[in-house]
């Protein structure tokens, strides 16, 4: 697959071609015999299965970044190596370890999938690699299992689906049916909508997870039906999302709103059509979003990669430049391990999203956005939770 597509050429060779692990490549990579090593960033990102488009999405977003800067990290060259996750949770480990001992890499970027993450960060505070989770919303990543190398620019799972909680009661939606695969992502995204929604007087009817990644709903969705509930709140993305939201208006339940976090529609909603007309989602973006770094960025994503931009490419964009800060500070010197992750724990974000800077466990401090889909676009309503912070439980950065 060629993750770089749309990049010129000219633009590949500054930015150091990707490598394949195994591969004979550049060796030298530490900062102490001089600007002539390249920075070793090393991708743990799926490029294959449910979400291929995801990992490439981040790709995208993160090269485009680093062209845009220089096409350098704090005066140096890149190399790049990917290494496709599978979104496979049991080989998270190994998979870290091709890239943290096996390539050495300065840097990590990754994953998509919450239990590839839970596997990964066990290795890296340990390994001390500086490591930038563009997706990944395990709680326990910057929860119990923090570490100083350990960062997020994208979200956590219970921080995406917790402002829900609350617009589903202040819209009449007192008893909801959950649904999500069993998988940590999705057991910490209706975690948050619960904590909101039960706080606020709504109620739980029923919770229903079914296994990862399996896309037959049929016969929950006929649950669903029976128990008649005010609303449902799912959590879905990539092409499981795109077939629960055609299956559930397929199924006539398009009377009963639909909500979850906006990966429900994002990256999907075109595929998705008609059904999805109506459905509500909370994210920290939104592809409408009408502020200059957003209508910026959309358009350098189109010219560069011709195709339209979504949330994964945003939070891909949004790790190279906080890598970019880190970088810049230290003079391109990654050996120097306190000062670039001290920088980096200052950066301010000026992300399409809007800016954002980051928590004491390294996670975004972010707006998130109501938005709903009208005639087939994604609407911004408004700020459904300003300033929103994870409540990190367990981190000890000691």
């Amino acid at each position: 697959m060629d993750f770089a597509k749309g990049i010129s050429r000219r633009s590949i060779l500054q930015a150091g071609a990707i490598a394949a692990v195994g591969a004979s490549g550049f060796v030298p990579t530490r900062f102490a015999i001089g600007n002539t090593a390249k920075v070793k960033i090393g991708f743990l990102l799926p490029y294959s299965g449910t979400y291929a488009a995801l990992g490439e999405a981040i790709t995208n977003g993160f090269k485009l970044a680093i062209e845009e800067r220089g096409a350098k990290l704090g005066g140096r060259d890149i190399q790049y190596v990917a290494v496709d996750s599978e979104a496979n949770p049991a080989k998270g480990p190994e998979n870290t370890n091709k890239l943290v001992t096996g390539e050495n890499v300065d840097f990590l970027v990754g994953p998509v999938h919450s239990g590839v993450a839970l596997g990964m960060v066990k290795i890296v505070r340990e390994t001390g690699t500086i490591t930038i989770i563009p997706n990944a919303g395990a709680g326990a990543a910057t929860g119990p299992l923090c570490a100083p190398n350990i960062f997020r620019t994208s979200f956590t799972n219970w921080q995406a689906a917790y402002p829900m909680g609350k617009v589903a009661m202040e819209r009449g939606l007192k008893n909801v049916v959950t649904m999500s695969w069993k998988y940590a992502a999705g057991e910490e995204a209706l975690a948050g909508f619960e904590a909101n929604f039960t706080k606020n007087g709504g109620k739980v009817v029923k919770q229903i997870l079914v296994p990862f990644p399996s896309d037959e709903f049929q016969a929950n969705l006929t649950e669903i039906a029976s128990l008649k509930p005010d609303g449902v709140f799912v959590f879905f993305a990539g092409a499981g999302a795109l077939k629960f939201v055609k299956d559930y208006a397929a199924a006539g339940l398009k009377s009963i709103p639909l909500m979850g976090p906006g990966f429900l529609t994002d990256g999907v909603l075109k595929a998705q059509g008609e059904a999805a007309e109506g459905i509500l989602t909370t994210l920290h973006y939104a592809d409408a979003l009408d502020i200059p770094e957003n209508k910026t960025f959309r358009a350098a994503y189109a010219k560069a990669f011709a195709k339209e931009a979504d949330v994964y490419a945003v939070q891909g964009y949004d790790a190279a430049q906080l890598m970019v800060q880190g970088m810049t500070a230290v003079k391109g010197d990654a050996t120097a391990r306190d000062a670039l992750i001290g920088a980096m724990e200052k950066a301010v974000i000026k992300s399409p999203r809007g800016t954002f800077t980051l928590s004491k466990a390294h996670n975004p401090i972010q707006d998130f956005y109501l938005r709903q889909v009208r005639n087939g676009q994604e609407v911004v309503l408004g700020v459904a939770e300003k300033a929103l912070a994870d409540p990190a439980t367990g981190c000890k950065m000691g």
